[in-house]
């Protein structure tokens, strides 16, 4: 960790270049005798990449980046704020502390927090910024987690985001194939601690997750901007009854939009289905990894277009978990119908359809932007139709 570069002259380098790319630094060579070209040009995209992921990070002149690969693995802020808000108590480990973005909002919540990380360069950059954000209740350990935790006499919680990335297999998405193993130490923890967070892919298959841990109490799906960032499973002692998901998105301005549902909801619940009425709804992506789909007509009182377009309909506006449209038109689909789209500008949507998003834009020339959306989908009678509506507020 070269501490140089955080001189006022270093940081005005790298301001004054911050839209440059790192390999055009790389070319240039450094001005400054101290610090490397490659040094600057690994800050340079460490300060691109907080901008929008962690801006508090990157408003502190003093921060020092890692490797890209660790920053692209390491919670956003807002990932990193909603788990906070999940524990409670006076101990907590982080089993896999990396860059340090979840340790400094536990530090927010925990009396004491442990970071453990193996690698001993992200070891003391994780330590080094939080001194500099001035977090002063987090002890680091440059040690291995699971033997931390293991040492403790008790504690309140164990988070652990497991790395996702094996030297034989490549990028793996079953926690049996994580490192550290969670099923595999999950009964040692529990004699530690009573709650655990763990911290998965969101790709990972919430009926295969529930396989492989237990006494899961909440599993909580974390979108930004309505993509999935994560999934959160937390694990209670003993807990014997049905998990409740818990679908959010954040928004940028930091509003959020929460849906909880008992983990069985789906295979109780009836949809209804019918035509396209006056508004059209899109579920949110993290309702959407819910799989509840027949829950959201039954629960909400709308009628769902057909069985696997998760597209839903009413004749009047609801609040609803998701985006919401004003139906201007609807109409069966054919080249003649589309004549008048032509070389428009127009956001396209394709749900259970027969041609993609990107095969409909080369095919009309449609062009991005706009208020205006058609959603190119399957109706209730197995019309394939194109709707088209507004976008509202």
């Amino acid at each position: 960790m070269n501490k140089k570069l955080v001189h006022t002259q270093v940081q005005n380098f790298l301001k004054t270049n911050e839209h440059q790319s790192a390999s055009s630094i790389v070319l240039k060579g450094s001005p400054f005798s101290d610090v490397s070209s490659q040094e600057l040009a690994q800050q340079l995209v460490g300060k691109q990449k907080a901008k929008q992921k962690l801006p508090t990070w990157y408003n502190c002149a003093t921060i020092i980046y890692p490797p890209v690969l660790n920053l692209e693995q390491t919670s956003s802020e807002k990932t990193a704020a909603y788990k906070s808000q999940l524990v409670t108590g006076d101990t907590l480990v982080d089993v896999t502390g990396g860059f340090g973005i979840d340790s400094y909002y536990f530090a927010k919540k925990i009396a004491k927090v442990i970071h453990c990380e193996l690698n001993e360069s992200l070891h003391k950059l994780a330590a080094y910024n939080l001194e500099q954000l001035g977090i002063k209740n987090v002890n680091f350990f440059n040690a291995d987690g699971v033997k931390t935790v293991l040492a403790q006499p008790t504690l309140d919680w164990i988070y652990i985001d497991p790395s996702r990335r094996s030297e034989t297999k490549g990028k793996v998405f079953f926690l049996e194939d994580c490192l550290p193993n969670v099923p595999q130490i999950q009964d040692k923890f529990f004699k530690v601690a009573n709650s655990i967070l763990v911290k998965t892919a969101p790709i990972l298959d919430v009926s295969v997750g529930l396989k492989s841990l237990k006494f899961v109490k909440q599993i909580h799906i974390v979108a930004v901007n309505n993509e999935v960032k994560e999934l959160l499973w937390i694990l209670e002692k003993d807990f014997v009854n049905d998990p409740d998901i818990v679908a959010c998105n954040i928004y940028k301005n930091e509003k959020k939009v929460i849906v909880t549902l008992p983990l069985n909801a789906e295979k109780k619940a009836i949809a209804t289905f019918n035509e396209v009425k006056a508004y059209l709804y899109e579920p949110f992506a993290a309702v959407m990894k819910t799989g509840a789909f027949n829950w959201i007509s039954e629960y909400y009182k709308i009628f769902k277009l057909q069985t696997n377009s998760h597209l839903y309909t009413s004749d009047i506006k609801i609040d609803f978990p998701g985006k919401t449209f004003k139906v201007n038109s609807v109409s069966d689909y054919n080249k003649k119908m589309m004549k008048p789209f032509v070389g428009q500008k127009v956001n396209v949507v394709s749900r259970n359809f027969k041609e993609t998003v990107a095969q409909l834009r080369k095919k009309y020339k449609l062009k991005e932007g706009s208020e205006r959306y058609l959603f190119f989908t399957t109706d209730c009678n197995n019309n394939q139709i194109v709707i088209d509506c507004l976008k509202q507020v």
